[in-house]
């Protein structure tokens, strides 16, 4: 072990004491850069990524609406009897459950 840990105040205080000469600008033309890359429009290719996601979610609205149409009897029929047997009424099933 060192027997005094000098070096490391040292370098702190000589490192605070250096005087910071970077250049802190924006590069010539940034700005303009910036905000014609803000008013471009959208970039005519798309990611490949971001076409097959487009085409499954497609593929996929098409899916659940083939799925509701060749099941709608069996959906409306479901709603049609819960609403037949009078489903909110708690008498009515005390009535059906006695019987």
């Amino acid at each position: 072990m060192n027997p005094a840990d000098s070096k490391w105040p040292r370098l702190t205080a000589a490192a605070r004491s250096a005087p910071d000469d970077r250049d802190t600008a924006a590069p010539y033309g940034f700005g303009t850069r910036v905000a014609a890359l803000a008013m471009v429009p959208e970039r005519a290719v798309a990611s490949l990524l971001e076409r097959f996601s487009l085409r499954a979610l497609g593929l996929a609205a098409l899916l659940a609406v083939v799925c509701v149409a060749a099941n709608y009897s069996t959906l409306a029929g479901l709603f049609r009897d819960e609403v037949a047997t009078g489903a909110d009424d708690p008498v009515a099933e005390i009535v059906d459950l006695a019987s």
